[in-house]
């Protein structure tokens, strides 16, 4: 099976790859989507491609290689690189439904209060957030001490199998990872289904015309569909109690958000804007 895995997967990274790619060169090429929200996109687009980066590349090669084995200090930077870049992208999804919510909730005052400036601040926030989140676990998983056997039970290095492999006190650890976790992704998915919410029960309700109804609440629809499969994914993970379910059920979730969330989220917020589509169109010819 090594060999079928090592074709999917290199087949499902390179679509991811490759989609949000263009979106990126579409919106940077096309004026037109020099936006906040497109920019909010690029910058989802560039998450999706990191995260898979840093996970997808390593996994492949070991589907085809003889010798599975990872340094340890290589170990800890996949970890981290991994959680970087995916709490960055939770933060930003929050950032994005505000974005929403002022473009369909305050349309009039939306270039106002989103200009170019606010939009910046709140993607670097969103940057800084996930780098110092996960900064301060990764600082302590490095001091631990790995006496062996280190076989890590997962396709990746994640944080968990790191834990089990550990030797040393790591109650510390376990606690703060449980607390970050839990404030980061309950915070942002409480955040996020707040606006959307707020928009399909007080705009989208008092929208005279059935068709800019339907348009209005596939857009939020699409968008809540995404975030609800990732935080669900993410929380199930990192936040529910190893003694409820079984750990191989874990891994395959990690391996859904950590993979095939990515190549879904061009399609999903992006691939069926028809601006999108037209500025493709223009690009391309």
């Amino acid at each position: 099976l090594d060999v079928l895995f090592f074709i999917v997967f290199l087949i499902i990274y390179v679509l991811t790859v490759s989609g949000n790619v263009t979106i990126i060169s579409v919106t940077l090429a096309d004026r037109q989507l020099h936006s906040p929200m497109y920019i909010f996109l690029c910058n989802l687009s560039f998450l999706d491609i990191m995260v898979a980066t840093a996970i997808v590349p390593k996994m492949i090669q070991d589907f085809i290689s003889l010798e599975k084995t990872v340094s340890v200090p290589a170990c800890i930077s996949q970890c981290y690189f991994y959680f970087f870049f995916g709490t960055t992208e939770v933060i930003l999804l929050a950032v994005m439904s505000l974005d929403r919510y002022v473009a369909i909730c305050i349309p009039l005052r939306y270039s106002t209060i989103m200009s170019t400036q606010m939009s910046f601040q709140l993607g670097l926030a969103s940057w800084a957030g996930g780098f110092f989140s996960v900064l301060s676990p990764m600082i302590i998983i490095s001091w631990l001490p790995f006496c062996g056997p280190n076989v890590i039970d997962h396709f990746f290095c994640d944080i968990e199998p790191l834990i089990k492999l550990s030797c040393g006190d790591t109650h510390l650890l376990e606690v703060l990872k449980l607390v970050l976790s839990t404030v980061v992704l309950l915070c942002s998915l409480l955040f996020t289904v707040l606006s959307y919410l707020y928009i399909i029960i007080i705009t989208i309700l008092h929208i005279p015309s059935s068709s800019g109804w339907k348009k209005a609440f596939s857009t939020c629809a699409s968008h809540i569909t995404v975030a609800s499969i990732f935080y669900g994914s993410a929380i199930f993970m990192y936040i529910v109690p190893n003694k409820e379910f079984s750990f191989s059920l874990k891994k395959a979730v990690t391996l859904q958000m950590a993979v095939f969330s990515h190549l879904l989220n061009p399609f999903i917020y992006t691939l069926r804007n028809q601006q999108v589509r037209d500025a493709l169109k223009d690009t391309v010819s």
